[in-house]
């Protein structure tokens, strides 16, 4: 293996744990809202009809891949895509299969 080789292998296997973030059909609706702007997670229950546990199981892995970031005001949390490159793909995907026509 030449030294670009291994070092595109180390850039596709991170590109590869990235992109597992958003293989779930709830996480990419979920993001494809907060795409759109900050949500509450309230709204995003309601929004997506995916029950509180889940979305926050959901919302925890996307954190913890440093997809999403939250502020707190007082006991509500708003939630927000934090990563510049996810956010530059979920527009994307978001202008291709979010968006209403």
């Amino acid at each position: 293996m030449t030294d670009f080789t291994l070092e595109m292998s180390g850039k596709a296997e991170g590109a590869a744990e990235f992109l597992s973030g958003l293989a779930s059909p709830h996480r990419l609706l979920i993001l494809c809202l907060l795409a759109a702007g900050e949500k509450s997670v309230g709204t995003l229950v309601e929004e997506t009809g995916i029950g509180q546990t889940s979305m926050s199981q959901h919302l925890a892995k996307l954190k913890k891949e440093g997809l999403v970031d939250f502020r707190r005001d007082h006991r509500t949390l708003y939630y927000f895509i934090n990563d510049p490159a996810a956010l530059e793909i979920m527009e994307i995907l978001y202008n291709r299969f979010c968006r209403k026509v």
